[in-house]
């Protein structure tokens, strides 16, 4: 099956807490389900935009070391790529429009740069 890394605090908000849209900077044609990677690398100042918003965005978020890192946290189903959306998720310039995330039990494994496959 398609995977895809994201960094967390990202992952865990794509399944968790809401994000429609996750960022990039190259668009793809890929649309369907598709596994969800949290990277072993951490992201610092995500975490504290994410927290900076809580209240915005409705979440409420775990402490950093209850994030799993390095492994597969769920699936998601990408319809569209857009470069705008109204998301106070959206970044730019590109963003995979999401819908439908399913967490899964943690699997670790390691992640590649890109779309790839990973066997369940």
């Amino acid at each position: 099956m398609k995977s895809l890394s994201v960094r967390q605090p990202w992952a865990w908000a794509i399944i968790y807490g809401g994000k429609e849209v996750e960022n990039r900077t190259w668009p793809t044609k890929f649309r369907g389900r598709f596994l969800l990677h949290a990277s072993k690398s951490f992201d610092q100042e995500g975490y504290e935009w994410i927290a900076k918003n809580e209240n915005r965005l409705g979440l409420q978020l775990p402490q950093v070391e209850e994030f799993h890192l390095g492994g597969i946290i769920g699936s998601i189903e990408i319809f569209d790529c857009v470069t705008n959306h109204g998301s106070l998720w959206f970044f730019g310039p590109y963003g995979f429009v999401l819908r439908n995330p399913k967490a899964m039990r943690f699997k670790e494994c390691k992640g590649k740069l890109g779309f790839f496959d990973f066997i369940i």
